[in-house]
């Protein structure tokens, strides 16, 4: 007889790899508590900014609210737990590849800041907040990552 249940592999002398749903379900936990943060620290960063001087005016006139904010940094905040459960699922190295893929494309989102025509203070803001949740997500998520890949025993 057939099961369907997930049951832990010995990888290594002293390793168990866990099942599947338990992994990914603690990666999505932890990786929607770090969602909620980095939304958090990115809008109050953002009003910190505009309480300095960052007006948030891009595109001749346009301006970002703080709301706009917290929901662009959730999705793609969502987005990059996506890649971690598909990296938990497709790779050897859940972790270092995670770390390497974030930050290459944390380093392509300082771009459009740069091109939007913005003030100094506003584009130095936006930079700004491209970082604040990568700063947030990425060390939760490669942790996470590292942690459900091979626990001990």
């Amino acid at each position: 007889m057939n099961s369907t249940k997930e049951t832990a592999v010995v990888t290594h002398p002293g390793t168990v790899r866990t099942g599947h749903p338990h992994r990914f379900r603690r990666l999505a936990g932890t990786g929607f508590l770090a969602t909620f943060a980095a939304a958090a620290a990115t809008t109050l960063a953002a009003a910190l900014a505009r309480a300095v001087g960052a007006d948030f005016e891009v595109h001749g006139g346009e301006t970002i609210p703080l709301s706009g904010i917290a929901v662009v940094t959730g999705f793609f905040s969502a987005v990059g737990i996506v890649i971690a459960a598909a990296l938990l699922r497709l790779s050897a190295r859940p972790a270092g590849r995670f770390v390497w893929t974030a930050m290459s494309l944390t380093a392509v989102s300082l771009v459009p800041p740069l091109l939007a025509g913005a003030t100094t203070a506003t584009t130095t803001a936006l930079v700004g907040l491209h970082l604040v949740p990568a700063a947030v997500m990425i060390p939760v998520l490669a942790r996470s990552l590292a942690s459900e890949r091979i626990d001990g025993p």
